[in-house]
């Protein structure tokens, strides 16, 4: 039932909701019926019993065809409370009414009804509670035939008061229950539209950045041979020798980048995985660390555990970003260390002595592209979102004495010793 629920378990919590509301009604109209027995007597004590044992009955098999056979309409949802309407007006026509202080029942499929249904729908079950109001008006059978003008009027008054509480307790029950629903729902609804909206961007990311490394491989291609023929005119001790061999080895740098990017992206797109001891995947990061940033100082502190964690080559590309974020911010100082988080969660936390996220705001932390002096302002966004694929937070703490970024991630369910999909 698209219209109310995502799945087949909220509705049926909502099909109790409303059973329970129509059990309550019934056992009011017994109870009151009982009640008024003891004071008045009735004149039509048979026909004010059945007709609430057969509803009750009615609610119960409604129930069981719900839950079984959920209706793809609005229109069976507001059909069945104009049923509601009219068996509390046929019991009503039988006690009083619109003399019947339980005349307010009438008030709760519509209540429920502007909950659940559309406007248009719900103005109509509306419309049919005030026409069978009316009618009560005018057609009615009196409650006794005889005359007990004080008891009646003690018992109304009464009645008015049990009405008052029943209904206010049904309402908060029943409609409170199910307006807390939808407002649940329309916060996941929020959730999943940020959530779409960030994978747009880092599709259209993807897709540019692809598009420039298949750009950038002819250029590097050229520029390798040219180094290589450069190479081959100057002497082996000249003075440029050194810076030749300065430019080819960046040039592989860069199409060793370009690889592993590629690399990545078929990583991603079969959803590989390989599962790690945390002592394993450290290491590796702290190889690619070396190579990159060979004159930083970076503390590579020893795992306090050994636990598995499920990586793959996008998560080690997010966690290189965040600690070339802080090699940037703090170039005399950046540690590296793992932990056992709580609730069986493992956290990789990058410290360093820079300034911090002053100008990102609260709460936001890479959740979107920000800009960036000495970047395109894309690395946190990305790292971001891998973190969140696979499972875990991208939290930060910034303090007089630097900034703490902390990588939550699950645990691997199976150990293994080496790599796994």
């Amino acid at each position: 039932m698209e219209w109310l629920t995502h799945s087949q378990t909220g509705f049926q919590q909502t099909a109790r909701y409303l059973l329970g509301m129509r059990l309550a009604i019934v056992a009011l109209q017994l109870i009151s019926i009982a009640v008024a027995e003891t004071m008045v007597p009735l004149a039509h004590r048979a026909e004010a019993v059945i007709l609430p044992l057969a509803y009750g009955a009615m609610a119960t098999l409604a129930w069981l065809w719900f839950t079984r056979r959920p209706p793809r309409s609005t229109q069976v949802v507001s059909l069945v409370l104009m049923i509601d309407l009219l068996m509390i007006g046929a019991w009503l026509y039988l006690t009083g009414g619109y003399t019947n202080p339980l005349v307010s029942l009438l008030l709760l499929p519509i209540a429920v009804a502007i909950v659940l249904v559309p406007l248009g729908q719900s103005i109509a079950v509306t419309v049919a509670g005030v026409a069978i109001y009316t009618s009560l008006v005018i057609w009615h059978t009196p409650l006794t035939h005889e005359h007990h003008g004080a008891n009646l009027a003690q018992l109304h008054l009464v009645g008015m008061w049990v009405t008052f509480a029943t209904t206010a307790a049904i309402l908060l029950m029943v409609v409170g229950a199910l307006a807390r629903r939808l407002r649940q729902q329309q916060a996941q609804l929020a959730q999943i539209r940020e959530t779409r909206l960030r994978d747009e961007q880092i599709i259209a990311l993807g897709l540019s950045a692809a598009a420039v490394a298949h750009r950038l491989g002819t250029p590097l291609n050229t520029l390798t041979l040219l180094v290589e023929e450069m190479k081959s005119t100057v002497p082996e001790r000249g003075p440029l020798s050194d810076d030749l061999s300065l430019m080819e080895q960046q040039l592989g740098l860069c199409s060793g980048h370009l690889q592993q990017l590629s690399r990545a992206a078929t990583q991603a797109k079969t959803a590989q995985l390989e599962t790690l001891t945390i002592r394993q995947w450290v290491t590796r990061l702290r190889e690619s660390a070396t190579l990159l940033w060979p004159g930083a100082t970076i503390e590579w502190r020893q795992p306090l555990t050994d636990c598995p964690v499920a990586v793959d080559a996008t998560l080690d590309q997010a966690v290189l970003n965040i600690l070339a974020n802080a090699v940037t911010a703090s170039p005399s100082w950046v540690a590296v260390a793992a932990r056992a988080g709580t609730d069986g969660r493992l956290e990789l936390v990058v410290e360093d002595h820079g300034d911090g996220f002053e100008s990102t705001p609260e709460g936001s932390l890479g959740d979107q592209v920000v800009n960036s002096e000495n970047g395109l302002g894309v690395g946190l966004f990305l790292s971001n979102a891998t973190i969140q694929r696979l499972g875990g937070t991208l939290k930060a703490r910034v303090s007089s004495e630097g900034t703490t970024m902390i990588i939550d991630l699950p645990i691997a369910a199976n150990r293994t010793n080496g790599r796994g999909e």
